[in-house]
């Protein structure tokens, strides 16, 4: 099985992921992959097997990635935490 992630950073929602696939029985392999990796501050401590970029970023910053069918293009935005973009 593999999960896969827009943004790897506290680990929960993978966790989540990984316990709502164990209520349907025990997998050979799980491996995840990311699109952005932001390698600290994890809550669990999991890593991703395959990483799209890594990126040292701080608790008050906000990664936002933006998909093409949806927001018109394909792109990643690093900011401040009270930083919201409008659209």
């Amino acid at each position: 099985v593999v999960l896969i992630d827009d943004v790897l950073y506290s680990g929960r929602t993978i966790r989540a992921a990984l316990d709502a696939l164990l209520s349907f029985g025990r997998p050979k392999d799980v491996e995840l992959m990311v699109l952005i990796d932001r390698k600290l501050h994890r809550d669990v401590p999991i890593k991703a097997k395959y990483v799209g970029n890594t990126i040292d970023s701080i608790v008050d910053e906000r990664v936002k990635v933006e998909w093409a069918d949806k927001d018109g293009k394909d792109q990643v935005w690093i900011m401040p935490l009270s930083t919201e973009l409008k659209k």
